[in-house]
């Protein structure tokens, strides 16, 4: 169940839940409900923090907000309003986009860093398309690239309530306010990833049709302190398809790990 809190002067919706190191988990785009059971399951080795981004679900949007680096801040603002320490930053897809450009700017509250299929680094040439363009396709479209099991997270709109379609109709404008032109990524971000200094898991689903997992060896090997590990039978969102198997990644990472040193950058 969501709380909410005032964070920076906004009302944030926000799930708390479990025990030990603090990890801040950060949502893709399609919003913090789908990650509900891999919170869950984060919950029995993390105290695990899981914010609706400014804009979603029930968070507010100030007016003023209008790319990731606004979402970036906000995020520091919040580990330094919740006075967090040693924190294991985990964001997915849209997530991993955001927790990269907050590592950019400071590490001096994280401990580790886990990218689940992250967007928002451009490693071809201007005429390249890295990451599928979700906004020029038809909904049906796009659940082919977002999962290897399409059948099995099929969605029928006409009998989803019209609290949780007024969510899903919110968490898209959002999405899309903050990913769309360029697509899914910061032309500036992959210069500034060497000052990533965490220890960090890169995840990847092997059958990931936004990203491939080519863009995740990219990535990885961009990063200064990172290893890739791929997750099997899985799309771009292996902390909805995966949920097992992605839980069990991140708690052999950082869970039992000490912090690796206090950040240097502020």
């Amino acid at each position: 169940m969501a709380d909410k809190i005032q964070i920076a002067g906004l009302s944030v919706e926000m799930v708390r839940k479990g025990s030990g190191p603090a990890l801040l988990f950060l949502h893709s785009g399609d919003g913090v409900e789908a990650a509900q059971p891999a919170i869950d399951l984060l919950s029995k080795s993390f105290d695990v923090i899981a914010p609706s981004h400014p804009g979603f679900g029930g968070t507010d949007l100030p007016a003023n907000f209008s790319t990731i680096d606004d979402l970036a801040y906000f995020y520091l603002d919040l580990l330094d309003e919740l006075d967090l320490t040693d924190v294991v930053l985990c964001g997915a897809s849209f997530g991993g986009w955001l927790a990269m450009e907050m590592a950019i700017k400071s590490t001096a509250r994280l401990s580790r860093l886990v990218l689940a299929d992250a967007v928002g680094v451009k490693f071809g040439s201007r005429d390249t398309r890295d990451i599928a363009d979700l906004f020029a396709l038809t909904p049906a479209e796009i659940p082919p690239l977002l999962f290897h099991d399409v059948a099995r997270f099929a969605v029928d709109y006409t009998k989803v309530p019209e609290p949780q379609l007024a969510r899903i109709a919110r968490n898209r404008e959002a999405f899309t306010l903050f990913s769309w032109s360029p697509t899914l990524y910061d032309p500036k971000l992959r210069q500034r990833l060497h000052r990533v200094d965490l220890p960090t898991l890169v995840l990847w689903g092997a059958n990931d049709r936004v990203v491939n997992l080519d863009y995740g060896r990219a990535l990885a090997g961009t990063l200064p302190s990172a290893s890739l590990e791929v997750i099997p039978s899985c799309g771009h969102l292996p902390h909805v398809e995966q949920v097992a198997t992605f839980a069990d990644h991140v708690v052999r990472f950082a869970g039992a790990a000490t912090p690796s040193r206090k950040g240097i950058r502020a």
